[in-house]
């Protein structure tokens, strides 16, 4: 059966279980839930059409009864269960069906048996379709559900324990009410203590929970502040860059990232991820998580990178270790050195950057976001130049991603398309920004690929604002205007070297088409979008047929747009009063089928007509004539709508004479140019043939580039064995990096000992080289000592002979002694007459120093009248000449 059918029977049996509970028609139901469960119908199922959204509304109700039995509810459950991974179901089930509310409602009649497997089904699909997703504090049961979930965070089961403190982690993020709300309850002391006991424990993906809920609660508490202290917080990055490389499953990793990413918020932990001295080996580790095939592993990965980079130092250091070049090495089994690129982290984001369009929307978002980020980082550094042969290979892979899809596909990929093109021309426009880089760009852009994505674009949007009104019609329009914009913008930097892509421009920003686009970025509420819209009416308004009349209607009929809207608010607030007002004045009105109010103003201007008079109660005459007033006023106003029309339509027609009157002269000038054009078309048909030439020689390269890519693919299955080997290499990595974590603290304590018997053994050398020198000086002294005690022998033996011949020399001095006693008895005579004569001599020494002193007094005398005559000399001789009185004085000093 096909889906409408399925569909068909699943709502039949919907209602019939409904009216009757019996367990006949359960089973019934029971048997279609499981046939439209193994149908691929998601896409149908949340479509918006009437019968799918029957039958899930249906499918709630019975979910959220209480009557319903478990197996049927579970069966539920798990059908919807299925569509709770993708984000727009998710979403779907979320905010239109109030999925979160019914579970939240069966666990709360299930409170009193927790340990139902119902429950812990209930638990696990609120974790998964809560996840990244904010939660309405305002829908049924959330408080009880908080309530039921602080209180069995310590059951004795550990997957309902695990299942709780997800979906509080879930909760939390994010959500200051339900924060609040924690916060607020009496047992949340009880419930942070058993947070911080589940730190220790031997199962990561709990340890990340408990994280993660105390990042949300107590991050800027008292609390928080010491557990995500400096001392601590060391230990909590190694964790989660373990469970992020090593992690025993995605729903463990992607916790632990997400954590990582609230706690980088901090300002404070940022700082203390800066000075973390393993950054650069995890980051390298986590880096490596890019080859793996999981598109979700990838993606997380690569969403983490990205909030590194909002840090400035951390962007940095991400940039470095991406786009750094790779040193060159011998791979095994050739001869000559390659490069090792397979794992080089650039190759792998450009792999997730060309991923299907239909693939994970996630991972080619990402890895755009984190190229735009890393050479935002790179302009203007030392990487830039290094990184030219990459922007090169990525601009071959990222042009291919601006080729339109199928438009036989629908609006779902056409938006993928849109959201992925956008990106594609942000990472364009950073490349811009330097000037080498530009030039690469304006070398692999072609002003085709631009003006056909602008083409592309503005078709889809003009389809889109005519067709319907709907609100994913008008988001994707928007869209759609948004990245054409974008792409204006990218050929405004890039046509000042590529005068192809000037003309190109200057012919879009005169196309009435752009009418559309430029007023839904004029009256955005973005920021970015205005100022875009801006820069573009600044190079369009100057051209002369720029619709800048057209632009400025569709500007005010999109600000008339949007007050229509908040009257229409607020009227309808009002109309809900005239309703109530309607209801008391008209009761007999008011049981009839509800209609249009055209239909009962007609139906009252007929019962007039005919004269029928009926009696109702609180009916009054005036009353119908206010009515009747109204429409006519009403009717009086349309009137002069459609007087305005046919104004404009007047002055329309006059313009279309004078557009006929320009076409005709138009048509000449294009006949001429035809003609011009026929005699091109000869010297197009001459290229035509040498350009024929060259393909066939073009054709040749290509089969050798066949050839070559074979070898290249034969290559890449030779590097697939070396990945898998490597993969392999890593688990063995693990386990001795294990072993070496182990060894390593055996090391330390080896060491630690090593150094004491180190010390104790110099100290020992030390004293034994001090004693050493001891001994030497000591053997010395000895040798010194003997060769003195021989010296003072042989001084003896000399001293014995002297001393005899000394004896002999003491007699002979006696006798001379005795001699010499005579003679000085002798001399004592002599010397007194000597005395005597002294005395003698020194009287008259006595008498001459008189004489002396009284010639001396004559003397100076005599010379002080020399003085007086020598200057009465030098007086006269002074009036001759100086010469001679030196002369005269010369010779009076002589």
């Amino acid at each position: 059966m096909d889906v409408s059918t399925c569909l068909k029977s699943l709502l039949l049996a919907i209602r019939q279980y409904r009216n009757n509970r019996s367990a006949l028609n359960a089973s019934q139901l029971q048997k279609h839930i499981e046939d439209i469960s193994g149908l691929k119908c998601a896409g149908v199922l949340f479509s918006g059409q009437v019968l799918p959204s029957e039958c899930l509304s249906g499918l709630m109700e019975v979910a959220g009864d209480i009557n319903t039995s478990h197996a049927l509810t579970g069966t539920i459950i798990s059908l919807l269960a299925q569509f709770a991974s993708d984000g727009e179901t998710k979403e779907a089930l979320h905010s239109s069906y109030n999925f979160t509310g019914t579970l939240a409602a069966i666990i709360h009649c299930n409170r009193s048996t927790p340990e139902e497997p119902l429950v812990l089904q209930c638990l696990n699909v609120l974790q998964r379709l809560t996840y990244n997703v904010r939660t309405l504090h305002c829908a049924s049961h959330i408080h009880e559900l908080i309530s039921f979930l602080m209180q069995h965070v310590q059951s004795s089961n550990d997957d309902i324990v695990k299942a709780c403190l997800g979906l509080v982690a879930n909760l939390c993020r994010h959500d200051v009410t339900v924060q609040a709300h924690i916060k607020s309850q009496s047992n949340v002391k009880a419930f942070y203590r058993a947070l911080i006991n589940f730190l220790g424990h031997n199962c990561l993906t709990v340890v990340v929970f408990a994280l993660s809920i105390l990042s949300s609660l107590t991050l800027n508490e008292e609390v928080g502040q010491k557990l995500f202290n400096a001392k601590n917080i060391h230990q909590t990055f190694q964790l989660i860059f373990n469970i992020t490389v090593n992690g025993d499953g995605t729903l463990t990793r992607n916790y632990a990232v997400d954590l990582l990413v609230d706690l980088l918020k901090n300002p404070k932990i940022a700082d203390y991820l800066t000075k973390y001295k393993h950054l650069s080996v995890c980051l390298s580790e986590v880096l490596g998580l890019l080859h793996s095939k999981d598109p979700d592993t990838a993606s997380k990965v690569m969403e983490l990178l990205v909030s590194l980079c909002s840090v400035p130092v951390l962007r940095k250091l991400v940039c470095e270790t991406v786009l750094r070049p790779p040193a060159p090495r011998l791979q095994p089994g050739t001869r000559k050195g390659v490069q090792a690129r397979g794992s080089e982290p650039s190759l792998a984001l450009v792999h997730w950057v060309t991923s299907p369009l239909d693939g994970p929307e996630q991972c080619y978002m990402q890895a755009l976001s984190l190229l735009a980020e890393l050479f935002e980082e790179a302009i203007g550094s030392s990487l830039c130049s290094s990184a030219q042969s990459f922007v090169e290979l990525l601009l071959q892979e990222v042009l291919v991603l601006l080729q339109s899809p199928d438009s036989t596909e629908g609006d779902q990929l056409l938006k993928k398309h849109c959201l992925r093109a956008g990106r594609v021309v942000d990472f364009l426009l950073v490349l811009c920004g330097d000037d080498a880089l530009r030039m690469l760009v304006s070398q692999r852009v072609s002003p085709e690929v631009c003006v056909s994505q602008v083409e592309l674009l503005l078709s889809y949007s003009q389809d889109l604002t005519g067709s319907t009104c709907s609100t994913s019609s008008y988001q994707l329009s928007q869209l759609c205007a948004e990245v054409v914009l974008k792409t204006l913008e990218l050929m405004s930097h890039l046509r000042q070297t590529m005068p192809d892509m000037e003309t190109s421009f200057y012919r879009i920003l005169q196309d009435q088409r752009m009418v559309t686009p430029l007023s839904l970025a004029m009256t955005s509420n973005r920021r970015e979008h205005v100022q875009i819209a801006l820069r573009i009416l600044f190079e369009a308004a100057p051209l002369p047929d720029f619709p800048s009349v057209i632009l400025g209607d569709s500007i005010a009929a999109n600000n008339a747009y949007r007050q229509r809207d908040g009257e229409l608010s607020i009227r309808r607030s009002s109309a809900s009063e005239d309703a109530s007002f309607i209801s008391k004045s008209f009761p007999t009105m008011h049981t009839e089928p509800s209609g249009s109010a055209s239909h009962s103003i007609d139906s009252l201007i007929e019962k007039l007509q005919n004269g029928v008079e009926e009696k109702v109660k609180d009916v009054h005459m005036s009353e119908i004539i206010d009515v009747y007033e109204q429409k006519l006023s009403a009717l009086a106003s349309k009137e002069s709508r459609l007087q305005d029309l046919l104004e404009a339509k007047a002055l329309a027609l006059s313009q279309a004479d004078r557009l006929i009157a320009q076409y005709r002269c138009q048509r000449a000038q294009a006949e001429a140019e035809a003609r011009k054009l026929a005699s091109l078309l000869k010297d197009t048909e001459r290229r035509k043939e040498d350009l024929q030439a060259e393909l066939n020689d073009q054709l040749l390269e290509v089969e050798r580039l066949k050839s070559d890519s074979q070898q290249l693919l034969q290559h890449n299955g030779r590097l697939q064995a070396v990945a898998d080997q490597h993969q392999e290499l890593k688990g063995t990595y693990n386990q001795l990096l294990s072993r070496y974590d182990k060894s390593e603290g055996t090391l330390k304590d080896l060491q630690a000992a090593h150094i004491s018997l180190t010390q104790q053994a110099e100290g020992l050398r030390k004293t034994n080289e001090g004693l050493r020198l001891q001994q030497e000086r000591t053997l010395a002294e000895l040798a010194e000592k003997e060769q003195q005690i021989k010296g003072l022998k042989a001084d003896v033996l000399e001293k014995d002979s002297n001393i005899t011949g000394l004896q002999n020399e003491l007699r002979r001095q006696e006798e001379q002694i005795k001699e010499m006693e005579e003679n000085i008895s002798i001399l004592r005579k002599e010397l007194n007459k000597t005395e005597q004569a002294r005395k003698d001599t020194s009287i008259k020494a006595s008498s001459l120093e008189l004489q002396k002193s009284q010639l001396e007094a004559k003397l100076e005398k005599i010379e002080e009248e020399l003085g007086k005559h020598t200057q009465m000399i030098a007086m006269i001789h002074s009036l001759s000449s100086g010469k001679l009185k030196g002369d005269v004085t010369a010779n009076l000093s002589l």
